[in-house]
């Protein structure tokens, strides 16, 4: 019976967790289960046997990580492939009852689009080549190369049963920070994949919870495999100590809601199914016959959450830019120490100075500093100045990242800069790992998200960073395109000190429309200062006849050169930005007071120049 025929009036039941189960029968490591189909292809046969008997409508073929880098090579993936194909089939034309054998994808390796949609395609091609027509991609976090590999499945087998499932953790999110609403949304939109679903990472309470936030009609659209329950670790082993019946009840419950394909995942043992199964057969038959439709569907069910308006935000740095006031942030590093006295003092006077907002770096060069988010709340709630704190993806993964983004919410905190981070020092990294869970466009998307879910009623300003000194200036406007379509709203910029760095700033202007522009400027103190910033500053370059025009100034002559100079650049970039993104050298609060009363003196000369010009023109 065709599957599309069968689900029109039954429910259909998975397998469970294949790898955990193979490691609990076989006490190995689960890495690479999938190689066990060429060396070991009886206990693979078993284990799906086991899963049929236990009341299992459909297996997966034990090929979930089964890739190149894992198999090592694509010989050795396409062997596997192919045995783990034939091994279900026969598994599956051994039982008394038509059982459905589905080609599984785990999330494919790569580092862009194009090359994971690379790899389930291989793939692909060589399930169509042993006769698959179904398949599950499962367990995906982002949908990256998802949908190219959708569509060359169904150029070759227009009939083709696909459904993808996405694993996400109990708040909706994905590790990679993508809300489960979103991912289920593009799927289901796309019209090319017949099941959307979630799968492992959370138990099946939790499953049962996101479920519940969708709407009812869409449920017979819906797969749900959820795990165990929450792993254990004892030693270098993981164990789930999940329970069989009180799992098959919460499937129950899913089923409940109008659930069709339900299975399980990590730590579901065929035991748990057979619980589970004997609780769904004995359900009542379906009340209503259902026809999996093809094509985008007419109604929309899947409704965008819409983020407030600004203008009723708390937001006043946004409120401001949106106004089309010329806005001043200066960065001001946090201590290195417990002590903040001399550290707010500075804030105090660069507040009373004219300052619309103050930036404080993340760890910058990878060194340990007062936590930037949690010192932005105490001169918010202190001092009532505005701050955009900085928010690095080295140091933090997604919990810990949505955990400092409430905290910082709830103190009044609604600007952030999203950064990459610098790497650690090469000597520190035995000792001191990196995360790097997102990247600095992953991050912002992250963000955007946790505003349109979570923080709709007032949404944090997303900004980030734009190198105008960057030797291949075309690609960093590409990255910043990029972080604009995900939900970034503005940029500050690394420091305009050349010709080359002002012409960059004004190709900005021109590209990134509708985007916020901070320009960069940092005060050069001294010929050394501006050597040092020259050669070992990533992202910052100082012109050598400035350098030199430093030669032989004391302390209070390289300031007022500073304060001429960086006059000089503001009056030149002014046109070309909202504002100005001044970094402080070497704490120097007194220069920057002066610089930054000079640029307000500036700016309001310029706004009774237009009030006079308009006024003539009346």
């Amino acid at each position: 019976m065709d599957i599309r025929e069968y689900l029109a009036s039954n429910r259909l039941i998975f397998d469970g967790g294949f790898g955990t189960y193979y490691s609990q029968k076989t006490k190995e490591k689960t890495e690479a289960c999938e190689l066990a189909n060429l060396y070991r292809p009886e206990v693979v046969e078993d284990i799906h046997r086991e899963y049929i008997e236990a009341g299992a409508d459909a297996i997966k073929t034990n090929t979930f990580g089964a890739y190149p880098e894992l198999m090592g090579g694509e010989k050795k993936q396409d062997e596997v492939l192919r045995a783990g194909v034939r091994i279900a089939k026969k598994a599956a034309a051994q039982a008394a009852r038509p059982v459905y054998v589905f080609g599984d994808f785990g999330p494919a390796p790569g580092d862009t689009e194009e090359q994971k949609a690379e790899a389930y395609i291989r793939a692909a091609e060589i399930f169509l080549d042993e006769g698959v027509t179904n398949f599950l991609f499962e367990t995906e976090s982002t949908e990256e190369g998802i949908l190219p590999a959708v569509r060359a499945i169904r150029e070759k087998c227009k009939d083709a049963f696909i459904i993808v499932s996405f694993g996400v953790l109990p708040d909706g999110y994905s590790p990679k920070g993508r809300h489960y609403r979103a991912l289920l949304r593009g799927m289901y939109q796309s019209g090319a994949v017949d099941i959307i679903g979630l799968n492992c990472v959370s138990s099946a309470k939790q499953i049962r919870k996101l479920l519940e936030a969708l709407p009812k009609e869409l449920m017979p659209r819906i797969s749900a495999m959820p795990n165990a329950g929450y792993p254990v670790v004892r030693g270098f082993r993981t164990f789930f100590d999940g329970n069989a019946p009180y799992f098959a009840e919460a499937m129950r419950g899913i089923a409940d809601l109008g659930v069709r394909i339900l299975g399980g995942c990590c730590g579901t043992t065929p035991e748990y199914i057979r619980k589970t199964a004997d609780l769904l057969k004995a359900l009542p038959a379906l009340p209503y016959s259902y026809d999996i439709p093809s094509g985008r569907p007419e109604a929309e069910v899947f409704p965008e959450r819409k983020i407030s308006e600004r203008a009723a935000s708390t937001n006043r740095l946004i409120r401001k830019l949106s106004a089309g006031d010329k806005v001043i942030a200066v960065e001001l590093d946090s201590p290195r120490n417990a002590d903040v006295t001399k550290f707010m003092d500075g804030a105090k006077r660069l507040r009373n100075a004219g300052v619309d907002t103050l930036t404080i770096a993340d760890c910058p060069v990878a060194q340990a500093r007062m936590d930037s988010t949690l010192l932005a709340c105490k001169v918010k709630r202190d001092l009532d100045l505005d701050v955009i704190p900085h928010m690095n993806c080295r140091d933090r993964n997604v919990n810990a990242s949505k955990a400092l983004l409430l905290g910082a919410h709830a103190e009044n905190i609604r600007n952030v800069l999203v950064i990459t981070g610098d790497p650690i020092p090469t000597a520190e990294r035995d000792e001191v790992k990196s995360v790097y869970q997102f990247n600095s466009r992953r991050m912002i998307s992250y963000v955007h998200s946790l505003n349109e879910e979570v923080f709709s009623e007032d949404p944090f300003g997303i900004f980030a960073a734009l190198n105008v000194n960057a030797r291949d200036f075309s690609a960093e406007l590409d990255r910043a395109a990029q972080k604009m379509e995900n939900g970034a709203e503005g940029f500050l910029t690394q420091p305009v000190l050349t010709k080359e760095a002002e012409e960059n700033l004004k190709l900005a202007r021109k590209t990134l429309s509708g985007a916020y522009l901070l320009g960069g400027l940092i005060p050069v103190i001294s010929e050394k200062n501006g050597r040092f910033m020259n050669e070992e500053i990533n992202g910052i370059s100082v012109p050598e006849d400035m350098i030199k025009t430093y030669h032989g100034a004391d302390r209070a002559e390289g300031e007022k050169l500073a304060r001429e100079f960086t006059g000089k650049i503001c009056r030149d970039i002014l046109p070309y930005v909202d504002g100005l993104y001044l970094m402080t050298p070497f704490q120097r609060i007194g220069l920057m007071e002066n610089i930054v009363r000079d640029i307000r003196g500036m700016l309001e000369s310029e706004e009774e120049a237009a009030k006079q010009e308009g006024e003539q023109l009346c």
